[in-house]
């Protein structure tokens, strides 16, 4: 009983999967109309919303927090060890997809002949995608970033008659001329680029932007508060997504029979790589059980199949790592931030199946050059998906790398609304392994900057025991007697300061140099530590409650 309360928003959730699953194909025959889709979807949408605003200030927040409370160091060789997982990750991925798709060749050039093709934009350049890509990671505008991104798009240049002495020399052929626009959502690949700049700044800057610091985490807990209160309408809201998605689709019994041997393909890979290639990579490193390690996960990948968004499956994956897993903070708001943006292990799996698979269905035999290309490209391409509109896009990018018609994609539209979230849990899942192994490689260098953290507060604690215990007591400098500390000039108080708290800074080995305090104009800031006054102060010591505890220290495991 106590377990099945501790997860009743777990139970809750896989619950209202199934029963949202169960209400689609039951109202299916009934051919509700378009409205009473949208009625039932509503509730769901709202819910999206919800998550979708917390997102940009969960992102900034969690970013920022757990990379000022590392050193720049330590920084870097996280993300470097991150960005080298998730491209690893992402080609193994590619490769289980292609080996699988050329192995059952569920392409058939009959079922091409048969099928009713739609109609879709193929105005689309692989060299525009990937420029996009860059021009998003460095906006021009920060606040801009928030709410826009950018995107080439291709307009009709009108046909131009050259004239030269009223004799007619040329006219030029309607062609599409590309055009750098901002369209509307989130520049979530920019604003991370900046959030990492922003936070790892803020580290250097130690004790000076400690009050930016407590900032960031104040309003990191404040939202995962609010993240938590929202997450009890998950239940509620992924069954009437799920549901009414179920509901608007055209002719699914001729969609299961003409694309079955498609959609196993692509599910027996996203399978191997979620159950097999992931946590066998994660045991190796970690020595740690995936099993317990996915269990602790669930409510994050029943979350992200109902919403089949993995930023807004990003809340509760933070709350499953940390308290969960034990993964450690500063990891987690780093590595499933970005994990959201440029991991996508399920869509690069995707696109190298669903591109091999339209070969097949036009007759086409890839070399092995067009096949490693088609490996390269979707692996490249699923990287920038994030700040694509939809998953669809990347798979034209890499048809047009291998000279496939870009219009068949209109051809697997159909079955995108099932694979589109399962590869969206194996997203979520990628980036939680990332997460855990990160935090075994990088454990040592987080408990030194425990270690020094506590150095720290104890040279702090020292600090202030001194400067608030009698005067008598505190170690005499080469900067002079006691009494300039209280009544000398700002220049002789300053340096009567430096005197003493240096004391205690050799103590231990000026572990505090970066972080403690070098004016003592600045030294009250600290809410253990009383303002230098006049003579009229009278000495006290602290009592019990005062202390003083270095903002960011992770408890180790």
């Amino acid at each position: 009983m106590g377990a099945f309360k501790k997860n009743l928003l777990l139970f809750l959730t896989i619950g209202a999967v199934f029963v949202g699953v169960f209400i689609g194909f039951a109202g299916r025959p009934f051919q509700p109309s378009s409205e009473t889709i949208r009625m039932i979807n509503f509730p769901g949408e709202i819910f999206m919303q919800f998550l979708k605003m917390m997102l940009l200030p969960l992102i900034i927040a969690s970013l920022i927090s757990a990379l000022a409370q590392l050193d720049a160091k330590e920084s870097s060789k996280m993300g470097l060890l991150t960005l080298a997982y998730y491209l690893t990750t992402t080609m193994l991925a590619t490769f289980t997809g292609i080996v699988l798709v050329l192995s059952i060749h569920p392409g058939d050039p009959q079922l091409k002949d048969d099928w009713a093709e739609g109609t879709i934009d193929t105005n689309i350049s692989t060299m525009d995608t990937f420029m996009d890509l860059v021009r998003n990671m460095f906006p021009e505008n920060i606040v801009q970033a928030t709410f826009q991104q950018v995107r080439t798009s291709y307009h009709l240049q009108k046909p131009n008659l050259l004239k030269r002495n009223g004799t007619s020399i040329g006219e030029q052929m309607d062609k599409m001329k590309p055009v750098v626009e901002y369209h509307d959502g989130i520049n979530i690949l920019g604003i991370i680029v900046c959030c990492t700049g922003f936070g790892i700044i803020i580290s250097q800057l130690g004790e000076q932007g400690r009050l930016m610091v407590d900032f960031f985490i104040i309003l990191d807990a404040i939202i995962m508060r609010g993240v938590a209160v929202v997450m009890w309408c998950a239940p509620v809201g992924i069954l009437c997504l799920i549901c009414a998605n179920i509901l608007e689709i055209d002719d699914l019994s001729d969609t299961a029979e003409m694309l079955a041997m498609y959609v196993v393909t692509v599910l027996c890979g996203l399978f191997i790589h979620s159950v097999v290639t992931l946590p066998i990579l994660f045991f190796l490193v970690t020595r740690r059980s995936p099993i317990k390690f996915v269990k602790g996960m669930m409510q994050a990948l029943v979350t992200s199949f109902g919403t089949a968004s993995s930023g807004a499956a990003l809340p509760t994956s933070f709350r499953c790592l940390e308290e969960n897993n034990k993964v450690d903070r500063r990891i987690s708001r780093f590595v499933l931030p970005l994990g959201a943006t440029i991991n996508m292990d399920g869509t690069a799996l995707y696109e190298a199946v669903a591109v091999i698979f339209i070969a097949q269905l036009n007759g086409v035999t890839l070399s092995l050059a067009e096949v490693i290309t088609v490996s390269l490209t979707a692996t490249l391409a699923s990287i920038g998906s994030g700040s694509m509109p939809a998953g669809l896009v990347t798979i034209m990018v890499v048809l047009t790398t291998v000279g496939l018609p870009v219009k068949d994609v209109s051809l697997i539209i159909t079955v995108d609304w099932l694979l589109d979230r399962i590869r969206t849990v194996v997203n979520v899942l990628g980036d939680a392994f990332a997460a855990g192994i990160i935090h075994d490689l990088t454990q040592s260098q987080l408990v030194r900057v425990n270690t020094a953290n506590r150095a720290l507060t104890k040279a702090i604690q020292r600090e202030i025991e001194l400067l608030n215990g009698p005067l008598e007591n505190f170690p005499v400098g080469p900067a002079g007697d006691t009494d300039e500390l209280l009544n000398g000039s700002d220049e002789k108080r300053q340096k009567a300061f430096n005197s003493r708290s240096n004391v205690t800074r050799i103590e231990v080995g000026n572990q505090s140099g970066r972080n403690s305090f070098s004016n003592w104009t600045t030294a009250p800031l600290l809410s253990a530590l009383r303002p230098i006054g006049n003579g009229a102060d009278k000495p006290r010591r602290n009592s019990k409650k005062d202390t003083v505890v270095f903002f960011g220290e992770a408890e180790d495991e």
